[in-house]
């Protein structure tokens, strides 16, 4: 299907986007605001900024399409994106669909977007959001430049896909976080930590062989399958603390997403390599967008 894309059209900056991950950032802003959203109410509802809570999504999803940018440019630069060894999705750079002068362009241009975007949250949150936008940014650059590089991937995963991301707009709107919404963040960003786990599960071969060490590299397939389905049981177990804290089904519903959790890493460890695994890709990304969907209607039904 991609073959016919035309260079620098719409569908091209569509497939650069990979619409399919936006999932992962924008899941842990919606249970974090959720979790906001319920808490204030019992101080004063109408504190509650939808403004503030616009912009955090915005912020979210565009630094996503940015780190998407960067790796799609970057892996091209460096040679990891040979068409005849790629196990992954074909990347825009790498097939011509856009140019790498556009792709330059495309990521300045995002990154001054998303600190447009997000500057405005000074004013909702104080002036520790300069800080905070500056290494969301900074770390979006790094995390394909370096530290994925020396298996560091999944650390970052779990904060800026789990502690910041939900943390972060909780404190805009209380000016406060509790322990409970940092487990809660913990939760989320095991549940996204999965996807890279996957990723890096079929790229493993590969990534050894371009010096790339990642923590599926260190500790082998084996492990990487446990490791895998550790992460979707601990996140739904972490959520013990909604259970805590009043929101019952919000402990309760996510075992409908441990289902599917459970389901796509039987199939990945039976297809265990190969192209295939970009269906087990596919279904972890729906597994995530399921999981925040579960967990913010069990914190708002209460």
């Amino acid at each position: 299907m991609e073959e016919n894309v035309k260079q620098n059209s719409l569908r091209a900056w569509i497939l650069a986007a990979r619409p399919k991950t936006l999932s992962g950032a924008l899941v842990p802003v919606v249970i974090s605001l959720a979790l906001a959203w319920t808490d204030i109410q019992e101080i004063d509802a109408s504190a509650f900024s939808w403004t503030a809570a616009a912009l955090c999504a915005l912020f979210a999803i565009l630094m996503q399409i940015d780190a998407n940018f960067v790796n799609d440019f970057f892996d091209y630069t460096r040679g990891n994106d040979d068409t005849a060894t790629r196990l992954g999705p074909l990347r825009a750079c790498t097939q011509g669909w856009v140019k790498i002068d556009s792709m330059k362009r495309a990521i300045a241009l995002t990154t001054c977007i998303a600190c447009i975007i997000g500057l405005p949250l000074i004013w909702f949150g104080g002036l520790e959001m300069i800080a905070i936008g500056i290494a969301c940014v900074v770390f979006c650059i790094l995390y394909t430049t370096h530290l994925s590089y020396i298996g560091m991937g999944d650390v970052l995963v779990l904060a800026f896909f789990g502690v910041i991301p939900v943390c972060i707009p909780y404190y805009i709107q209380l000016h406060s976080c509790t322990w409970q919404v940092f487990l809660a963040s913990l939760a989320c960003g095991a549940v996204v930590d999965a996807l890279l786990i996957v990723n890096n599960y079929r790229d493993r071969d590969n990534d050894k062989r371009d010096g790339k060490m990642t923590l599926v590299v260190r500790i082998g397939a084996e492990a990487s399958e446990k490791l895998y389905l550790l992460l979707g049981i601990g996140a739904v177990l972490t959520g013990v603390i909604f259970w805590i804290n009043g929101h019952v089904l919000a402990f309760v519903l996510p075992f409908l997403y441990l289902v599917l959790h459970v389901l796509t890493w039987n199939k990945m460890r039976t297809i265990h390599e190969g192209r295939q695994l970009n269906e087990c890709l596919s279904e972890t990304a729906r597994n995530i967008l399921v999981y925040g969907v579960l967990v913010s209607l069990g914190i708002l039904l209460v």
